[in-house]
């Protein structure tokens, strides 16, 4: 099993130009609704808040370049917190992320019926947006996703469309002249200039959905290809949306901006270029948010599926179809996608709220996770680093939106914590459900007891019926009980590994500490790697036998390899031992670690 020393790199994977495509669609098709958003509530310093959001967005290109270059894993918060943190900080960034997919599935077919209605008049809205999100549940089920090809043409046809407009509008504006521009910049803003620019900037970071996107498929891109995707969703962030905010200025008056928010591109496609433009509009936005909603579907069946895999949710979650793809996952989440639908009645200010609360939550989380990674994982190589200015200043930056969303949207926080809360309580449980089953014994235990007592004092009294009763309700609750010490049992049996590399000691107990406090185990294997088998220490076996002792819970085994540690080595192993690769676990490389976290399927960082 020796392995060469040389650096592994990925020579497979997405180019620069199909990464691009598939989280761009979802980006820029914020264009679609954002500025509308963010003119309702800033007026004439729409495109001001937007260029603010650009900036923000500029600031956490190098937070998600350090944290994925560092941990080149899918999952996104999900992942940066779970190799940094505990597995309940980390489900929680998975719990609004999810939330996030959810919305964002929401937002997009909603607004692709709203532009469809321009072509289709009479269309309803909201059950077409069902049939949508009915229809897509279907393709991902069968097993038609996304594919790169399609990605590609998608983004490529809108960034046309909307580069149609821009170039329109400015000729129209040309022979219309700037009268509607200079009312509307004129026209003071609402509730004064501060107060106008901080909501308008809250409501606008909106217009940053989908740049988490890229790091969720970090995995299938080419080495290298990750940063360009950031820069190239920042460049269209920063021309687009401050661009198509300042043509409705200059196209639409204030006062009907509002009647339009659901279609407002479309509506300057006609103002500008008549009704063929319109159409055109239309149809891309149908395009291109379908896109992103079909995006949404693919991307929290990973995360579910990842999710399920560390065991935070109900393994049931993993059943496949004939296909093998995860027919309940996505079940689920079209339910849950037409539950918020029905409650926020498709109104694009509600939806764009519990949008926006998540997915800023998701952001802050990441920023955070970056100042783990600086804090517990120095010596982990990566390619780039964000300053600790541009880290706070990121997330005083989200801390500030999501104030000022939580302020805007009182009525639909309430929405957003509907579903949060409940995700949450689903995570704990799973979390803690060995510890909730223990309490469940206990009381299963006096149970048991209290009915030996009554038992033998209705024997006493010679009322043998109720000594009957006593005695068979006993039996049924020994069975529960043994039902549930079973189900502990396989809960508990399920194997970690950890590969030590060396033996000392405060880092082995780090190791064992981590796994007691956020694994359900009592059979964990420390397995070193060696070239021989004399080459081990002596005092590593010490070691282990001490924690052995110390964790008296768990079933420590010392398992010594002859060979060099190695994608292989870790892909036959986990064969061997039937252990997923997300259920092994290392100490943080160094600088000169010839492989790269993303080669070993998972592995991962604990200490």
């Amino acid at each position: 099993m020796s392995e060469q020393g040389v650096t592994a790199h990925k020579t497979g994977g997405l180019g620069q130009l199909a990464a691009t495509a598939i989280c761009g669609n979802d980006i820029t098709s914020s264009c679609l609704y954002v500025s509308a958003i963010a003119i309702v509530y800033a007026g004439r310093w729409a495109p001001v808040c937007l260029l603010m959001v650009a900036g923000t967005l500029f600031l956490f290109r190098r937070i998600y370049g350090e944290v994925v270059g560092a941990l080149p894993l899918n999952g996104g918060a999900y992942n940066a917190l779970l190799n940094t943190t505990s597995k309940f900080r980390a489900s929680l960034a998975a719990c609004l992320t999810i939330l996030s997919y959810m919305a964002t599935a929401v937002i997009s077919s909603n607004e692709a019926m709203h532009y469809l209605k321009d072509l289709v008049p009479g269309l309803p809205v909201i059950g077409a947006t069902i049939g949508l999100l009915a229809l897509f549940m279907v393709l991902t089920i069968i097993g038609i996703s996304e594919s790169a090809v399609v990605a590609i043409v998608i983004f490529a046809v809108h960034l046309l469309s909307m580069g149609l407009l821009l170039v329109v509008g400015l000729v129209a504006l040309f022979w219309i002249g700037p009268q509607v521009l200079w009312e509307n910049l004129a026209t003071p803003a609402p509730n004064g200039f501060g107060t106008a620019l901080f909501f308008g900037f809250a409501a606008a970071m909106l217009g940053v959905s989908g740049f988490e996107s890229s790091a969720n498929f970090v995995e299938e891109q080419r080495e290298g290809v990750f940063p360009k995707t950031l820069r190239n969703m920042w460049l269209a962030v920063t021309v687009l949306n401050p661009g198509m905010a300042m043509l409705a200025l200059a196209l639409v008056p204030l006062g009907q901006i509002g009647e339009h928010e659901n279609n407002l591109l479309s509506h300057m496609g006609h103002l500008s270029g008549g009704g063929w433009l319109a159409s055109i509009i239309s149809i891309d936005a149908v395009l291109v948010l379908s896109g992103a909603t079909l995006t949404s579907y693919v991307g929290v069946t990973g995360l579910v599926q990842r999710m399920t895999l560390d065991r935070c949710l109900p393994q049931f979650l993993l059943r496949t179809t004939r296909r093998g793809t995860h027919h309940r996952i996505v079940i689920a989440f079209f339910a849950l996608a037409v539950s918020v639908l029905m409650i926020t009645r498709g109104e694009l200010k509600s939806l764009a709220a519990v949008y926006t609360l998540s997915f800023l939550s998701v952001m802050l989380l990441f920023a955070i996770g970056n100042v783990l990674l600086k804090v517990r994982r120095a010596r982990l190589p990566r390619p780039e680093r964000a300053s600790w200015l541009t880290v706070f200043a990121a997330i005083a930056a989200t801390g500030l939106a999501l104030i000022g969303n939580a302020r805007l949207n009182e009525e639909y926080l309430v929405v957003f914590l509907d579903y949060l809360v409940p995700t949450v309580l689903v995570v704990m449980i799973m979390l803690m459900r060995l510890e909730l089953l223990r309490l469940v014994v206990f009381f299963v235990d006096e149970v048991r007891r209290k009915m030996r007592l009554e038992s033998r004092e209705a024997i006493e009294e010679k009322d043998f019926s109720k000594a009957v009763r006593r005695i068979s309700f006993g039996r049924r609750a020994a069975a529960a009980n043994r039902y549930l010490h079973d189900l502990m049992h396989r809960i508990a049996d399920q194997q970690l590994v950890f590969f030590t590399r060396g033996d000392n000691l405060p880092n082995l107990n780090q190791a064992m500490l981590y796994i007691r406090d956020n694994e359900h185990t009592n059979n964990v294997k420390v397995v070193t790697v060696v070239p021989k088998k004399e080459d081990v220490s002596p005092v590593l076996e010490r070691h282990i036998k001490f924690l052995d002792e110390a964790y008296p819970e768990m079933t420590i085994e010392f398992v010594v390899i002859e060979g060099c540690f190695s994608p292989q080595l870790i892909e036959h192993l986990a064969k061997e031992w039937d252990i997923p690769r997300n259920l092994m676990f290392i100490g943080s490389p160094g600088d000169h670690f010839m492989y790269g976290l993303a080669n070993l399927g998972g592995v991962r960082l604990i200490i």
